[in-house]
């Protein structure tokens, strides 16, 4: 995957990282975290200009967050009810679980937005519950950019100083990325362990 994405940024420039960044959104295996590093190092020997990468590749995630706060909303809370009832006796889940999990995005979701943006796989998939609890599009639009080019401009500007040892920064978020997929584990764990013990409570 590596030769295809970095082959085909070299023939199409902008518009090949765009298309790519719009597909790490929607398929989160093609890792941003390749692109944007390799954008930054052709910014080095090429016409491309970080100004032109980080506002390329911001535009392709914003766009690929937005299909995916599109699907959010086509499942949104009464679909998911109706969901339980006929396989929440499989699933264990009850309609409270889906209004408390609503309830909770309601309240914390902008923060989950914007710092979900810098987190490997999470800034994919976090854009489906934003839609999904209906959280105002122009605050979910406004925190998505503002995370996605924070990233963007992190990882981009790595590479560009880098230059041809672009590639170490991988290994140094492939580490990052294990660390807090570590963390998000332990935090489901904890967060399961609450709730049941919650619910065995009279």
């Amino acid at each position: 995957m590596e030769q295809w994405i970095t082959s085909f940024i070299e023939q199409y420039g902008y518009l090949g990282i765009f298309v790519i960044m719009v597909l790490e959104n929607i398929f989160p295996p093609i890792p941003s975290e390749l692109v944007l590093p390799f954008g930054g190092f052709m910014t080095t020997h090429s016409d491309l200009t970080l100004t032109g990468v980080v506002v390329t590749s911001t535009s392709g995630s914003v766009i690929g967050a937005i299909i995916l706060y599109g699907l959010g909303l086509l499942l949104d809370v009464t679909r998911l009810e109706k969901l339980v009832d006929r396989w929440g006796s499989v699933l264990r889940l009850q309609k409270k679980d889906i209004h408390r999990a609503d309830a909770w995005f309601d309240r914390y979701g902008k923060w989950t937005v914007f710092f979900g943006r810098m987190i490997p796989l999470v800034r994919s998939m976090i854009s489906i519950p934003a839609g999904m609890s209906n959280m105002n599009f122009s605050l979910f639009l406004f925190l998505t950019i503002l995370g996605t080019a924070l990233w963007n401009i992190m990882l981009v500007g790595t590479g560009a100083m880098l230059g041809k040892s672009w590639t170490k920064i991988v290994e140094y978020i492939a580490i990052y990325s294990e660390i807090v997929y570590i963390g998000l584990a332990i935090v489901c764990i904890l967060s399961i362990i609450w709730y049941r013990t919650r619910r065995k409570q009279p």
